[in-house]
């Protein structure tokens, strides 16, 4: 009786095992259909299956193996989706008429752009050949007329005077008979005259009076400012340039001792002598000295 019990006990067990491990089967191999419609659509988007709903369950009660949930759905990271290609850059515009003109022009060569370097060299020479050459100034004349810029800004371009007294028509003779007397008001100035108490600079006896000491304003002195020899050439501008001297007539002997080109004074200036002693080397001359003296009247009148 004892071994009748125990046996359909165990037995009873037994089939109690048996339906609880089939319920346990079922209940872990069955997916329910929600998630397999969700992984169907996961498969769909990734192009990795089908995803119509009339595919049947993959998992049945029958299965010998369990089947999870997480084996519907794929592992891994989701593949990268492929970046469209970028589209293609658009033609480029066509050159206007002068840029394609340019661009067909033909190129100078390399022997005519030497010879275009050339060329502005080519056309001083030919212009310095063709063209006269100004002579350089030499004798008194020549660079007194140099220098005599400095001077008419107060005597006038051609002598006609302004500020300075007037040179032209002889006016300059009248008052300076004697070229050393010029010579000596020019070299030391109207200060060095007014300082030294010396009135009369010029011909005492000039017709219309005498000329003072600064009656028409003050005329600096050019000792040390220009050469004695510039000067000299000066002074000769002004007498026989402008003044009217005649070379060949009265003046002819004060010519060419002062203001011929070969003056023997004018060559012994350029050379270092001074205007202060040259009467020393030389006879028949007035003294100019080293300041301010007294003018005098014409040579003749004193014979």
């Amino acid at each position: 009786m004892h071994k009748f019990i125990a046996r359909n006990l165990n037995s009873s067990v037994e089939d109690s095992r048996v339906r609880l491990f089939a319920v346990y089967r079922v209940s872990v191999t069955e997916i329910p259909e929600h998630l397999l419609q969700r992984s169907r659509e996961r498969r769909a988007a990734l192009g990795g299956g089908d995803a119509s709903p009339n595919t049947p369950a993959e998992t049945t009660s029958s299965s010998s193996a369990p089947v999870s949930a997480e084996a519907a759905v794929p592992s891994g990271p989701a593949p990268r989706a492929v970046a469209p290609e970028a589209a293609a850059p658009p033609p480029p515009e066509p050159d206007s008429f002068v840029v394609s003109r340019y661009r067909s022009r033909k190129k100078v060569p390399a022997w005519a752009m030497a010879g275009l370097a050339l060329l502005p060299i080519w056309m001083f020479m030919y212009v310095r050949s063709v063209t006269a050459q100004a002579e350089e100034a030499s004798g008194p004349l020549a660079i007194g007329a140099e220098q005599y810029a400095t001077c008419a800004g107060c005597h006038g371009g051609n002598g006609q005077g302004g500020v300075g007294y007037q040179f032209s028509e002889g006016e300059v003779l009248k008052t300076f008979p004697n070229i050393e007397d010029q010579l000596r008001y020019v070299l030391y100035g109207t200060g060095a005259y007014n300082i030294a108490g010396v009135v009369n600079y010029g011909n005492p006896a000039r017709e219309g009076g005498p000329h003072l000491t600064g009656e028409r304003g003050v005329m600096p002195g050019f000792a040390g400012a220009i050469t004695d020899y510039e000067l000299l050439g000066a002074v000769c501008y002004e007498r026989y340039s402008l003044g009217g001297a005649d070379p060949d007539g009265d003046y002819a002997e004060e010519f060419e001792k002062w203001c011929a080109e070969e003056s023997e004074i004018f060559v012994e200036l350029q050379g270092g002598a001074a205007l202060a002693s040259i009467h020393e080397t030389h006879e028949s001359i007035i003294e100019i000295g080293d300041g301010p003296a007294d003018g005098s009247p014409p040579m003749m009148m004193e014979g």
